[in-house]
């Protein structure tokens, strides 16, 4: 019996990077150690997450399901959720569109062309058992956590949000000063963190502009986080560091954060690129490129 091949797109925004599967008319299921082989940067297609889009059970636009680089299934992912957005926008000429997922409906609309999407990420979790927490803490602005000498912390008292994922914030003055490469690992399997966690280090340098670099919770280091970006701009507010609309500088690019204060939804705005179009032998895991991606924008396109 021949193999089947399938079509797939690469994408990211700011640089977080995706797969993108269109099983709509024909479902796909990949096990858990093949998504790692393709999400293998070395011997694979290389990426952060596998999105598979399917039918929505719900009747809107899409679902969208989410697998990171490690094979493992998660509830959000904010870049990715524009990225699907703008593909559904294109397919069907709407400027606003309902994706399902795990965590919920998320709505993406267009933010003046040039690539640019926004979503509406719903309302941030900030409760100890919506994060979740192993333990109770009244205030989850700053948690007792510290990693290193009892005396001499490296890190401490991170913010936790909940943007889909869970997310602890580490407020540090320069967010190069420490290897999140080691820190990660150690921090995003916490026990503290039943379920894990995503972990940024973020530095306020200017009024409302915001530097983060995230670890990502079964990806490893990344461009971009959109959850975390949002998760960020909530934590700012919540703590007066911030007003409720920031930018957030991650090391692909900056992203529009928005808490809105009618409704309590955080808004989310940047740019998605299509990188390439392929496919993939799904016997062999063997891939080729059949297409190129966007043409590049034009300096200052994306201000």
């Amino acid at each position: 019996m021949a193999s089947e091949t399938r079509p797939f797109l690469k994408m990211n925004g700011l640089g977080n990077d995706f797969v993108v599967w269109d099983a709509r008319e024909k479902p796909l299921r990949l096990t858990k150690d093949q998504i790692a082989k393709l999400g293998d940067r070395e011997h694979g297609i290389g990426f952060d997450q596998m999105i598979t889009v399917e039918r929505s059970t719900c009747g809107v636009d899409a679902f969208m399901r989410i697998h990171n680089s490690d094979g493992g299934q998660v509830d959000a992912c904010g870049n990715a959720t524009r990225c699907i957005g703008r593909l559904l926008m294109e397919e069907s000429t709407k400027d606003l569109v309902t994706i399902e997922t795990n965590a919920g409906l998320l709505h993406a609309f267009d933010a003046a062309g040039l690539r640019n999407v926004t979503v509406d990420m719903g309302k941030p979790r900030l409760d100890w058992d919506q994060i979740p927490l192993a333990e109770e803490f009244a205030d989850t602005r700053a948690i007792e956590l510290q990693i290193g000498p009892i005396d001499e912390p490296v890190l401490h008292t991170p913010a936790v949000v909940n943007m889909g994922n869970p997310h602890a914030i580490f407020w540090v003055k320069d967010v190069e000063a420490y290897d999140l490469a080691r820190v990660g690992p150690l921090l995003e399997r916490h026990p503290i963190f039943p379920e894990g966690a995503n972990i940024s280090l973020a530095h306020i340098f200017d009024d409302n502009q915001i530097r983060v670099k995230v670890w990502e919770r079964g990806a490893g280091l990344t461009l971009a986080c959109g959850t975390a970006a949002c998760a960020v701009g909530v934590a700012a507010a919540r703590d007066d560091k911030t007003g409720r609309k920031t930018t957030i500088h991650l090391p692909g690019g900056p992203i529009g954060i928005e808490w809105r204060e009618k409704d309590g939804h955080v808004l989310m705005t940047g740019l998605t690129e299509v990188e390439f179009e392929g496919e993939v032998d799904l016997e062999t895991l063997t891939w080729r490129k059949t297409a190129g991606g966007d043409a590049p924008l034009e300096a200052g396109a994306a201000s």
